[in-house]
């Protein structure tokens, strides 16, 4: 380590917001341009070099976290490059998206706030740009074989880009009219700029990556007849099917899932819409769901000028700090944390009958209630313990003439025939089945991501990605020295 006591000797900084004010009147990343890089150098100082690097562990891809630290602060930045681009496909993506839980690995979490890792990570990716550190990597000869990847969100572009540049012929099959699945339609653009994705796929179309929009795979192509033209194929599509809220006057006009409101509002800043039709603009809105998602409907609302924005959290507020003995080190906590969308609700009092950041904690919806041209104009909701039961007598009705569900996904959309067609095995939980080696029970067709893990985060996306592509690598070849950091039956740190 560059400096063995930076740890010691220096706090930690993060990179700064701009002032809430400024930020929810445009689209634009919330970060302070340029604010990172003067910081980061010293930040990097405060990794320990400390031995066994739980980081590591932490990280699905297995990013070599102690080494681009070191070598951002000796200022290294093309070997720091190097070094993260070995185990992580789009630095910039998982810099800007992923909720970090390395930093819950760092040892100096023990007892000090942890390295800025994702901060250092997103400065090594945006560094690397722009001193053309990550030019395209076409493959020196060609296989012969031909591999289709169903699906461009990360875990289907993470598969291509390695498939494509051991020398497979890839072709990438995306749903929607352009190429990025949740990253293009489903992330705002507050979190992260169109212009990375944009950049990352024209690296790959440099490669040889072929890209297929518009057609979905079950409808427009059939599934069965697209596995004979090919040689394999990794079907990477996403758990796209939301979970339901079924409660009385859940058929009022109104009420929307998240997944239809985020990609229209999304489709305004490609330029298609000039207004989203299911804009919030003017209305009482509530989100139904604590999560991620509901964040984003929560900072996409405020910048379209909602009236109100409450946000519902069924479980109880956590706590500030880690619970020792629930949760403890290096586990990724439940703790309180305060999103940049929870920052700005919070400041601007977008809902002055729930908590300072706009979530209502512990809360469960009981009922809809809507005008006589049945359009939903209040929810009902409930205090719950820790069971989740109703607490008696803490009922209340709250203004809400425009609720958004985001209650998270229970597996692949099954409306687009692709199941059915390739006569595919779906396990306990609604998810496509697979076995150690990624492979379904149909010769030559493999899973990866959300369609089989279930729900998760970006950062194992991309790793399903690498290591799906090893696998299929190995079934046309025999053999494979693509990276495999992870197996189908890992899972996250927990108690």
């Amino acid at each position: 380590m560059a400096d063995p006591k930076g740890f010691m000797t220096t706090p930690r900084q993060e990179w700064a917001r701009r002032p809430v004010e400024e930020r929810v009147r445009d689209w634009d990343e919330v970060y302070v341009p340029g604010a990172l890089l003067p910081i980061i150098s010293k930040q990097a100082d405060r990794c320990m070099d400390c031995g066994v690097p739980f980081c590591h562990e932490a990280c699905p891809l297995g990013n070599l976290i102690p080494e681009w630290n070191d070598l951002v602060a000796r200022k290294d930045w093309r070997a720091a490059s190097d070094r993260l681009h070995a185990t992580n496909n789009f630095p910039e993506f998982t810099g800007r998206l992923c909720p970090a839980p390395c930093e819950a690995g760092c040892v100096l979490a023990i007892n000090q706030p942890a390295v800025t890792i994702k901060n250092v990570e997103c400065a090594i990716a945006d560094r690397a740009w722009e001193e053309g550190f990550v030019p395209a990597r076409p493959p020196e000869r060609l296989s012969g074989k031909t591999v289709a990847v169903i699906g461009s969100g990360p875990t289907g572009l993470a598969a291509a880009q390695q498939l494509t540049r051991a020398g497979h012929t890839v072709a990438v099959y995306e749903k929607d009219d352009r190429i990025g699945g949740l990253m293009r339609y489903g992330i705002p653009s507050f979190k992260m700029e169109r212009r990375h994705l944009e950049r990352r796929l024209g690296q790959m179309r440099a490669e040889g990556t072929r890209f297929r929009t518009s057609m979905s795979v079950g409808r427009d192509v059939d599934a069965a007849e697209l596995r004979t033209r090919f040689d394999a194929v990794v079907l990477a599509t996403g758990a796209t099917a939301w979970r339901e809220l079924p409660v009385p006057g859940r058929e009022l006009e109104g009420i929307y899932q998240a997944m239809r409101y985020l990609p229209l509002s999304n489709r305004v800043g490609e330029g298609d819409l000039a207004v989203s039709p299911l804009s919030a603009a003017g209305r009482h809105v509530v989100i139904v769901g604590g999560g991620d998602t509901g964040a984003d409907c929560l900072g996409t609302a405020v910048r379209e000028g909602a009236a109100s924005v409450t946000q519902l959290d069924i479980y109880a507020q956590p706590e500030a700090a880690r619970d020792e003995y629930a949760e403890p080190w290096p586990t990724y906590p439940k703790i309180y944390r305060l999103s940049p969308a929870h920052e700005e609700a919070g400041e601007l009092r977008t809902a002055p009958a729930a908590h300072a950041d706009a979530r209502v904690f512990a809360a469960s919806t009981l009922r809809f209630s809507g005008d006589e041209g049945g359009h939903v104009r209040a929810l009902e909701l409930v205090e719950v313990d820790e069971r989740r039961q109703p607490v008696p007598g803490t009922e209340q009705t709250i203004p809400a003439d425009m609720v958004l569900l985001a209650l998270g996904f229970s597996g692949p959309d099954r409306e687009d025939g692709l199941v059915e067609q390739l006569g595919l095995v779906l396990d306990e939980r609604g998810t496509i089945a697979r076995d150690i080696g990624f492979a379904t029970n149909v010769p030559g067709v493999f899973a990866a991501g959300d369609a089989a893990r279930g729900q998760s985060l970006i950062v194992w996306a991309i790793a399903e990605g690498r290591a799906v592509a090893a696998a299929v690598d190995r079934y046309l070849t025999g053999s494979s020295q693509l990276p495999t950091p992870i197996s189908p039956g890992d899972k996250p740190m927990r108690v």
